[in-house]
């Protein structure tokens, strides 16, 4: 794997990257979703689009206040419905129904199913955090962001 950084977009682009970290403040500071739930939105959404810096990160972040079995596990959610609870698997169904769009076109099915769990306001606040995420993933895997973890 390339370790090396290919360009700062933040530092590069510093009025996108204000923007872009503007929709990240709102998701963490100005919505009722809880920042576990956040975290680990983002971490799946990192996991599907293969994103090494975020991911990275967001475990670092989902570890501070879950189990490390239960993160590893993130992937395999459906596998283990009895480690999450309803709105957590809900959000991570949706954030996968979101990330890969151009697949499921959001289905009316996986609608119905996070419409069920979520008021109208916290759906609105969910998907905004998986677009956020999708974002930023588009720009720290093709510039190759460093991770903190070490060999």
């Amino acid at each position: 794997m390339n370790e090396t950084v290919r360009l700062n977009w933040h530092e590069v682009a510093p009025a996108g990257a204000k923007a872009l970290f503007g929709v990240h403040h709102y998701v963490t500071h100005a919505t009722n979703l809880p920042e576990e739930l956040i975290h680990l939105v983002f971490l799946r959404v990192s996991q599907i689009n293969g994103c090494a810096h975020c991911i990275d990160l967001h475990t670092r972040d989902l570890l501070k206040t879950m189990a490390a079995d239960k993160v590893a596990l993130i992937p395999v959610w459906e596998e283990v419905p009895h480690l999450f609870s309803e709105p957590y698997r809900a959000a991570l169904a949706w954030a996968e129904e979101v990330t890969l769009v151009s697949e499921t076109r959001a289905s009316d099915q996986a609608y119905a199913a996070v419409s069920a769990v979520f008021d109208p306001r916290d759906l609105v606040d969910l998907t905004i955090a998986i677009a956020a995420m999708n974002a930023f993933n588009r720009l720290g895997a093709p510039f190759r962001l460093p991770v903190r973890a070490q060999p």
